[in-house]
């Protein structure tokens, strides 16, 4: 290779991470013991073994393939996902004014308004009344406008 080969950019990493990946790949290489390892660490040996597989580990992920191109970037997507939003509020706004200006044009009010505050009663199921009936019969009273064969 010659010199004016474009220079490798070593990701960035603390101090402790760099002597840490010394002491593996000393070991890796064989100019080390995994005990001597441990020892000049200051770790216990199985502690040194999971750092070691955890190294390995980052290792193999970064010997992975990337995908070619540009990656999707999600604030991108999201200041896009915004920008939709704000155009469809708009758009509902104008609709809604429109709806509006055509009712006052023909003459139709426009319905009432919804309460939040109430809600409107549900039906009584057919399980809650038999429910009620079997309470009532329990309790020795009979319900009102039913015959025997209920």
């Amino acid at each position: 290779m010659t010199a004016s080969a474009t220079p490798v950019r070593e990701p960035e990493a603390s101090r402790e991470a760099r002597r840490l990946a010394a002491v593996v790949l000393d070991v890796l290489a064989g100019s080390r013991t995994t005990p001597q390892a441990a020892e000049t660490l200051g770790v216990s040996l199985p502690r040194y073994y999971q750092l070691e597989a955890r190294a390995v580990g980052g290792l193999l992920a970064a010997c992975e393939s990337r995908p070619r191109g540009r990656r999707p970037d999600t604030g991108a997507e999201l200041a896009a996902v915004r920008k939709e939003l704000e155009r469809v509020k708009r758009e509902l706004a104008r609709s809604q004014s429109l709806v509006r200006l055509t009712q006052r044009t023909v003459g139709v009010p426009p319905p009432p308004p919804a309460r939040p505050g109430k809600r409107e009663r549900k039906p009584l199921v057919r399980a809650m009344r038999r429910a009620q009936r079997l309470r009532e019969e329990a309790s020795g009273t009979e319900p009102p406008g039913e015959g025997v064969g209920g």
